[in-house]
């Protein structure tokens, strides 16, 4: 009995992960770590080859496109103005746009639309730089709004707020961890999404200094047994939180050995089964187990790895970890040993700053060039495409219905055609 009973919840586990696939709800993908199970997707594309259409953008962004359905959602800034645009999928027509508030300015490489949107496919979310929070149902009609900054404080970080929310059962997570411009607390905050209401704030505490409180992370969930926790990467340490009351379960060290006054965190965290891989700024990434309490440094960390990334987020299928650090410098590790499987190998000579997706046995890498490297997965380097929209690109790819689309400062791409039969009722 129990057996059987096994069966059927992993043939069910398949078929919701199947399921999800086909959108990308938020920036991280169906999974909230990079992987999607979608297949025969595009491997070559050109600006004019392969394009099912593009839109054009008004400015840069950071923000992923998110999928779902019939529809992309964009973060979009515009001169001093922010918005959310939903597009309709089958031709990169605008459907609407709707006003998220002024105050878009650029901070070095980013703006203010840098959080990605987030959808359980009746409802969007959209986050700015300014702490602006709206939500929105998918006829663009506006359900509430809220101004982090007016409710808790001006965020403090260097470069700007750019944390995407965590969408989890009825609730966002939002992470404000920051330190260089201000005295306030680090925070965590859980909103109701149908009423956008603050369910709790917790404080994070960190001991950093100088710039290393401020993170650009975004929260991951991780998973096992009966259990669930959010996590929170930076101002040097790693937390998992009780998603019912924000309780800090555990705390683990390490991220910042040196004491570094400048080591602020973007490359967020990953979640694959029972492993959660924590970048820092390149030296160190750890890798931990679950189910500690307390202070877990000494005895969940597994391994450490000094040549991770620094803005890329890295992607893993369980077997490998995947890190692709900002000079396009590939290392490929085993994912429970630590162990270097090939490494480190050179892509393309360009700057990095959008994560690595895995799908169909391949991973894709989009540089600020605009070329998305296209390289086989597995414990051997096969590069199989270098695909270059020849365009200024921060954004991630985002891949839905054998679909990848990918945003320039100047277009957004719809590439690849839509696999047949997976057009559905919303």
């Amino acid at each position: 009995m129990r057996r059987t009973l096994v069966v059927v919840l992993s043939v069910f586990i398949l078929g919701v992960s199947s399921l999800e696939a086909e959108h990308w709800p938020q920036w991280r993908g169906p999974m909230l770590n990079g992987l999607s199970a979608e297949k025969n997707l595009p491997v070559k594309w050109s600006t004019t080859e392969n394009i099912t259409w593009k839109l054009a953008m008004p400015e840069r962004s950071g923000a992923t496109p998110i999928v779902w359905g019939d529809h992309v959602f964009l973060n979009v800034g515009e001169g001093s103005s922010l918005a959310l645009w939903a597009v309709d999928r089958a031709n990169g027509a605008v459907r609407w746009k709707r006003p998220l508030g002024d105050g878009n300015r650029r901070m070095m490489k980013q703006q203010m639309s840098s959080p990605s949107p987030v959808t359980d496919g009746k409802l969007v979310w959209v986050m700015t730089g300014t702490g602006v929070l709206k939500a929105f149902d998918f006829a663009g009609k506006e359900l509430w709004s809220r101004d982090i900054q007016a409710d808790y404080g001006r965020f403090g970080l260097q470069w700007g707020y750019a944390s995407s929310p965590l969408l989890f059962e009825d609730a966002l997570y939002v992470q404000v961890l920051h330190g260089m411009h201000t005295d306030d607390p680090s925070y965590v905050l859980r909103i109701d999404k149908a009423s956008g209401k603050t369910m709790w704030r917790v404080l994070r505490p960190t001991n950093a200094r100088f710039e290393s409180p401020d993170a650009y992370t975004t929260p991951a969930l991780l998973r096992y047994g009966n259990t669930t926790e959010i996590v929170i990467t930076g101002g040097d340490v790693i937390t998992g939180h009780d998603p019912a009351s924000g309780k800090e379960l555990w705390r683990a060290d390490g991220l910042n050995p040196s004491n570094n006054g400048a080591f602020r965190i973007v490359a967020s965290p990953v979640v694959h089964g029972d492993l959660l891989f924590a970048p820092s700024r390149e030296r160190p990434l750890l890798a931990l187990k679950p189910g500690g309490r307390g202070d877990v440094t000494g005895s969940h960390v597994l391994w450490s790895f000094n040549n991770g990334p620094d803005v890329p987020t890295p992607v893993t299928d369980g077997t490998y970890l995947y890190s692709i650090n900002d000079r396009g410098i590939l290392y490929v590790l085993d994912a429970k040993s630590g162990k270097t499987v090939y490494g480190p190998q050179r892509l393309r000579n360009a700057t990095y700053s959008g994560s690595a997706v895995l799908a169909d046995g391949k991973i894709y890498i989009t540089d600020e060039d605009g070329v998305t490297t296209v390289i086989r997965t597995g414990p051997k380097f096969e590069l199989l495409a270098e695909n270059d929209l020849q365009d200024y690109t921060l954004s991630s790819p985002a891949v839905s219905d054998g679909q990848i689309f990918v945003r320039t400062a100047s277009f957004i791409y719809a590439i690849g055609q839509r696999q047949a039969g997976a057009k559905r009722t919303e």
